[in-house]
This record gives C-alpha cells, structure tokens and sequence, in this order.
C-alpha cells in the first residue's frame, strides 16, 4: 500500500493547515461530551479560510498519576509529529497554541464516514457500538479470513464473543505507530474512517511514557513479522531523533528527556526484533472501555 495523499482539505496544504490551526481565530461552538478532559469543538479562520477543529486546553486537563501535570497536549503534538516522520499520515494536522481557555492543543476535525458508508463489505458478525466497522465480535473462536483476533469479550448473560479487527494495512500502520510513540490508550472510538479512504487515529495525550504503557485493540499481528514497508519508515525515524536533528530538537520541547531516550529505544527495539509486540504482561493489554 503506497503512502495516502495528503489532506484534501479544500485547497489548503499540510503547512496551510497547521498555519490557519495555530494562527486561525478560534471560535468554540460546543463541548465534546463523554471525554475525561475538556473536549472543545471550534472553527480556525485565517486569512478567509475557516475550518472546524477540536481545541483541548491544557486547564481543562484532568491529573494522572503516571503522567507529568498539564503535558498531554504537548504529547498529542509530538504524535502528529512522529505521524509526519513516518510519511503515513496517520494524524490530523496537530499543533499547540493560545486560544480562549489558555495554551493548549488544536487539532484538524475529521468528519467519519458513517458505518455503512465506510465498510468495503459486511463484517465478520455483529459490529460493536460504538466502533467503525474496522472492528467486530463474532461468536466463533478463530476469526475469519482477513481479520485477526484481539481476545474474547463479555457480552452479557454468561456469554462471551470474539474481538476481531480487519486485517487492513491502515490499522497495521497505526499498530506501528502506537507501538513507537507507547500508545496507553488506543481505543476503537480513536479510529477514523474518512471519506476517500483515509484512516486517522485521534487521542494521543497519554503517548510517549517512559514505562511501557502500550494499551491498543489492534494486537492481531502481535508477534508477527513487520510489513516490509515499517523497515525503511524505521530505519529513517532513528535518524530523524537522532540529538541535534531538527525532530529531535522539536520533541525535545513537548516530552521529558527520558521520554525522548525512551522513544529512541522503542524504534531500535522494532528494528531489532523485527516484529510487532507483544503484550509485556504488566499493564493491561486492552483499554477500558474499549470503545
């Protein structure tokens, strides 16, 4: 699978989109409900173009206790950036500014194709709630051909189906990138459809822990080798966070210096193994609630 198209956006460019993010005039027209941190729905405008974005203030940021006070935008914005090392594309335009609540992260909103829009055909079972149709349950124990199992879910009344997620190159690529940037919160609702094809991974505050912290619902190739794409992709992220290189240098102001040390071990550990992870057995495999 060769690497996506940038951005459609009407005419705007990757730069022109991240300047109108950063330089745009926010204007907040509603709250995203059900996030544990303040989640604003807004429109950029800059220089006669305007578009909707998402704006997360760092006040509005609820503590944690394994993660450094009011940093999760910032970490949101070193994923976008890794995203761009890797040539994939894989998150919306991300940058981090001023705006009407203070400092904070804005980020491009995606409109999600609706489910049935967005299936190339009928899943293997029932879709989950929630989730775009790129995950699934099923009642057999194995799954079926071109999706790979995450684990067995209760599903109420004593009974149990199988997580699946579609054997898709898009998700592979967003498995490897979590695996890098140590995604602790990789939940089937992070997952976007987009019209044209696109597929984007949104919600990455919790990202680039110096533990491992790697919680996702894409562990159907964990094990396996990696796709012979990831290994030039790898090879040029380790350059690129090489100390003194203009990524380096960015993310060197977003993450702590043990995070950045961290991030660089992740890649030569991919590199090295040459496979997916695998779950360490320490922490949680699989986010609460999934979805």
């Amino acid at each position: 699978m060769s690497a996506p198209e940038r951005i459609p956006s009407r005419g705007l460019t990757e730069a022109g989109l991240r300047a109108l993010l950063a330089e745009g005039e926010l204007t907040v027209l509603g709250r995203v409900r059900g996030a544990s941190n303040a989640v604003l729905y807004c429109t950029a405008a800059y220089e006669g173009e305007e578009r909707p974005c998402v704006y997360k203030p760092v006040a509005g940021e609820q503590p944690l206790w394994d993660f450094p006070d009011g940093t999760l935008a910032q970490r949101e914005v070193a994923a976008y950036e890794i995203s761009e090392a890797t040539g994939w594309g894989l998150v919306p335009p991300t940058v981090l500014r001023d705006g009407p609540y203070g400092r904070g992260m804005c980020q491009l909103w995606i409109e999600a194709e609706e489910a049935a829009e967005a299936a190339d055909a009928e899943g293997p079972g029932a879709a989950v709630p929630g989730l775009p149709p790129l995950l699934a349950l099923v009642e057999d124990e194995e799954p079926g051909e071109g999706w790979k199992a995450v684990g067995f879910a209760d599903v109420g009344e004593g009974r149990t189906a199988l997580l699946v997620h579609a054997d898709d190159p898009r998700l592979r690529r967003l498995a490897i990138l979590d695996a890098v940037i140590n995604n602790g919160d990789r939940k089937g609702g992070h997952l976007l459809p987009a019209p044209g094809g696109r597929l984007y991974g949104i919600d990455h505050g919790v990202t680039f822990n110096a533990d491992d912290k790697l919680r996702t619902l894409l562990w159907g190739w964990a094990g396996e080798p990696l796709p012979e794409e990831a290994v030039p992709v790898l090879a040029r992220l380790a350059v690129d966070l090489e100390p003194g290189r203009p990524l380096a240098t960015r993310l060197a102001e977003l993450i702590t210096r043990a995070e950045l040390d961290a991030l660089r071990e992740r890649v030569e550990a991919l590199r090295t193994s040459g496979r997916h992870p695998q779950p360490s057995g320490e922490w949680p495999a699989i986010p609460w609630p999934p979805v």
